[in-house]
């Protein structure tokens, strides 16, 4: 139903599975609260001495002892406060008196109540993107599902049974082993023990399994898909078998559920969500009654309000009695997805229940699925609308892995032709408008001024070969006519390599050719290295004829030839620069502007602004650098002391208050006559630092990858963003940690409900300022068994 705020508390309710055809008559209900916790009905049903079942709901479950001392314990809940008691109407008197008990009703069993409408709501669009529903699992409680039908291709991941053996009321077991409540392979089959034997009471679950989930690629004769095809499936059946007329009428043996056998059924949902299933939405295709406000004191109310929290929706249908303005339970339980149904020329069937207690609309009229026995049908109902919706969650689960559910809610109600009637107007499911609307673009990647990679690598001894190296750049535009080419290696000595550096369009530039030594250092020197320590050496580049983004390589020949070292790392910097060759003026000001582009939203709080130049006296000058958005920024002042001839040295600012695109106007003013100089190049950065390096992401384990931050003083930011670039097959089982040089530790992103996919998320941290430089780690724990992962890349942005 239509979700305000609602209190959790709890009521039982009469329910059945909504019929795949026209509708028997309502049940009468409508409840509307009584100061006597125990319905009218309720106390009629037990006149004449007779005992029934009744679902008592407490205000805590601290209340279910003295409550269950009013009758027999028939069963009871592991987190709903709800006991499930046989009763006489002594019994009756004995919870009406109880200040703990909220409610009481009868656990009244009830009867039972694709090709087209794929391409109606848009899912075939939705497939076509991609969105299939993969990396999330649907719970079917229903009858059964038929796990070996080739539309639903094996997917059926767990099997639970609760099905209550009842003499008093007639009903049998329906799970195979006879049990009122079975688990694990075969417990749910249709196709297995007494559902077997029932014909079509049992088609019921199957059907509604592959409108949910049924993927017909490659079968003759089947619909072409459900909603969502690459979902797994949790089968759950609640039914048990009745042969008495008083029940069945006409109809015996039928199929019937008891309140709390679904009861059970959610809370079996809730321990799959505990245990790591990636379930998305529990469809209960099934509801009995007329309710026509919030039925928060249902009996399956906290359950289902505990399962929304954990990302888990109860989808449920409104129910085929034609009401014009209430649903069946537990269609009005707050956090229920209430689901009517519409034809396929988008108009109301006769049968829907409708009002402003339903959610949406999804088609129900002749919807064609699977059926046991390797066959299909067509059926009707708003048991068929339903698994439409619960599909179309694992769909958008898929759209917005990170998405709370109520966003993935809003994304359905929120889009969709709006189907208007007296009580409406309320939207019919439009998936792929739902999908655009709930899928979160990834977060852009920050533009790199560093990218880095730390894979070690052999560097073969001389004559035998080569090293090459790869790292791929996003930042756009041209390369800087300054880039800083940076490596570290082991187990050689200092200059004797053959260094290139390949852009991505194949240019090579030599930066150095010292592995051929001269004759002079011929003979030993070549043989083995003096100096062998871990070594790093740095290149500056003009490479502004190069593009910037691509696979930038690294080639390293050995002039060794009985020594093998070991590249370490290497790393490129792409500042924004200029190369001057200017005068600066004598007792004038030189203005240099570069500008800035594609890297949006503001300056970084540790901009980095290297200048070089020549004067004869350096302590006459004033260096200044001016904003885009009119902000200047003093970098050096006169000093009378200062008697030095150059200057190389990178300036540490706080921009964070200036636009970072634009023009920035670097100013070199002269104070003093009586001297020239000459501007060499400058050069401004924001820092972010790429690491490149992809790392697996082993299953219940931990990696971590790092970037050294070097010729950086001074302290950090009180703010750092992280953007993570990984694939795992259940982020929420993921911990991200930030770790600082000094060893601080940032969490990031805590474990959730996340399924698997791709995450491309940029997090912001505060930290607490300590020295920049040095080594910043991001630490990845997989917290959970069962699931892999590969770290693709991270940027650390200040």
């Amino acid at each position: 139903m239509r979700r305000p705020v609602w209190a959790a508390v709890l009521a039982a309710a009469v329910t059945s599975l909504s019929l795949a055809a026209l509708p028997a008559a309502a049940d009468g209900l409508d409840p509307t609260g009584t100061v006597d916790p125990v319905s009218a009905a309720t106390y009629k049903a037990a006149e004449g001495g007779k005992k029934i079942r009744v679902n008592v709901v407490t205000a805590t479950r601290g209340d279910l002892d003295t409550a269950s001392e009013a009758g027999e314990v028939i069963r009871s809940f592991s987190k709903s406060p709800v006991t499930t008691l046989r009763v006489d109407s002594a019994g009756l008197d004995k919870l009406s008196a109880d200040p703990g008990v909220v409610s009481v009703t009868e656990d009244i069993p009830v009867p039972p109540s694709l090709d087209s409408t794929i391409p109606l709501i848009g899912a075939d669009k939705a497939t076509a993107a991609g969105t299939t529903g993969t990396g999330s699992a649907i719970a079917i409680l229903d009858t059964g599902v038929a796990v070996k039908h080739p539309f639903l291709g094996g997917r059926v991941t767990n099997e639970a049974c609760f099905s209550s053996t009842d003499q008093t009321y007639g009903s049998t077991s329906l799970c195979p082993d006879g049990t009122d409540a079975q688990e694990g392979p075969g417990s749910a089959d249709a196709e297995n023990g007494p559902c077997a034997t029932m014909g079509a009471a049992c088609e019921h679950g199957t059907h509604v399994a592959g409108i949910a989930a049924g993927n017909g690629a490659g079968l003759s004769g089947a619909p072409r898909q459900g909603v969502a095809p690459g979902a797994k499936i949790i089968a759950i059946q609640v039914f048990s078998r009745f042969d008495s007329a008083d029940y069945c009428g006409a109809e015996a043996p039928c199929v019937l559920s008891f309140t709390s056998d679904q009861l059970a059924a959610l809370e079996k949902v809730d321990a799959y969500k505990q245990a790591g299933q990636p379930v998305v939405a529990a469809n209960m295709s099934l509801g009995g009654g007329r309710y026509t406000s919030a039925c928060d004191a249902d009996a399956r109310a906290a359950i289902i309000t505990t399962l929304y929290n954990e990302g888990v929706a109860t989808v449920a249908a409104a129910g085929n009695q034609g009401y014009t303005n209430a649903v069946n339970a537990p269609a009005c339980v707050p956090h229920a997805v209430a689901v009517g149904a519409t034809t396929d020329d988008d108009q109301l069937t006769t049968y829907t229940n409708r009002g402003p207690l339903v959610d949406i609309f999804a088609p129900g009229n002749g919807v064609t699925s699977s059926l046991p026995g390797n066959t299909y049908g067509s059926k009707n109902g708003t048991s068929m609308a339903t698994p439409h919706v619960a599909g179309a969650l694992a769909v958008l689960r898929q759209a917005n892995p990170a998405a709370p559910l109520g966003d993935l809610v809003k994304a359905l109600t929120g889009t969709g032709r709006a189907i208007t009637y007296t009580e409406g107007p309320t939207p019919r499911l439009q998936l792929d408008g739902a999908v655009a609307a709930a899928t979160v673009k990834p977060d852009p990647k920050p533009r790199p001024m560093m990218v880095w990679d730390d894979k070690d690598s052999s560097i073969p001894a001389k004559g035998t070969g080569s090293v090459t190296r790869s790292l791929t750049s996003t930042v756009p535009g041209d390369a800087p006519s300054r880039m800083r080419v940076e490596f570290t290696v082991d187990g050689l000595g200092a200059d004797n390599l053959n260094v290139d550096l390949i852009d991505p369009k194949g240019k090579i530039y030599r930066l150095d050719d010292s592995a051929t030594p001269p004759a002079s250092a011929a003979g030993a020197s070549t043989a083995s290295p003096q100096v062998a320590g871990p070594i790093g050496s740095t290149y500056y580049v003009d490479a502004s004829a190069s593009p910037a983004a691509g696979t930038w390589k690294l080639k390293l020949e050995n002039g060794y030839s009985n020594t093998v070292g070991t590249l370490l790392n290497w790393s490129l910097e792409f500042p924004f620069s200029r190369v001057g060759g200017a005068s600066i003026p004598d007792s004038g000001t030189l203005i240099s502007p570069t500008s800035v582009a594609n890297t949006g939203g503001q300056a970084s709080a540790a901009t980095q602004v290297y200048v070089s130049l020549t004067h004869p006296k350096v302590g006459d000058l004033k260096l200044s650098l001016a904003s885009p958005s009119g902000i200047t920024y003093p970098l050096k002042t006169y000093s009378a002391t200062d008697t030095s001839t150059s200057l190389s040295k990178t300036y540490i600012i706080n921009a964070a208050d200036s636009q970072a695109d634009g023009t920035w106007t670097l100013r070199v003013t002269d104070t003093a006559a009586g001297s020239v100089g000459t501007f060499r190049a400058w050069t401004i950065a924001f820092p972010a630092y790429d690491n490149q390096t992809s790392v697996a992401i082993p299953d219940n384990a931990t990696v971590e990858t790092g970037v050294d931050i070097a010729r950086f003083s001074g302290t950090s930011p009180a703010q750092a963003q992280v953007w993570v670039d990984l694939t795992h097959q259940r982020i929420g089982d993921l911990k991200l940690t930030l770790t600082a040089p000094d060893g601080t530790a940032y969490q990031l992103k805590a474990v959730g409900n996340e399924p698997g996919g791709d995450l491309k998320r940029l997090f912001t941290t505060a930290v607490t300022p300590t020295a920049i430089s040095g080594q910043w780690r991001l630490r990845v724990d997989d917290t959970a068994a069962g699931s892999t992962g590969t770290l693709k890349s991270w940027t650390l942005k200040f």
